[in-house]
């Protein structure tokens, strides 16, 4: 298990875990840039509203992703049915 030092609107964090460094850093550098997103569209909001504004974004993002895969994997699914009952 390593650690990586990032920062996050301008404060240090060291991060400890398995995965690579590059990602962790990926990781912190969108976090960091939905936080300055949140900013920039209220810059005299507190950091802590701050911080769940942009993790309900990046939650809502998730979700979106999920719904999409789940609606993918269901066409594969249905198609995949008709062209099997093709061959019986």
């Amino acid at each position: 298990m390593g650690s990586t030092e990032v920062y996050i609107l301008g404060q240090r964090y060291t991060i400890k875990g398995d995965a690579p460094e590059e990602y962790i850093r990926e990781l912190a550098s969108y976090v960091d840039g939905k936080l300055k997103e949140v900013h920039n569209s209220a810059p005299n909001i507190t950091p802590v509203k701050a911080s769940i504004l942009a993790a309900l974004d990046i939650a809502d993002e998730l979700f979106r992703a999920r719904n999409e895969q789940e609606d993918l994997a269901k066409a594969i699914e249905e198609k995949t049915e008709r062209l099997s009952s093709l061959f019986d």
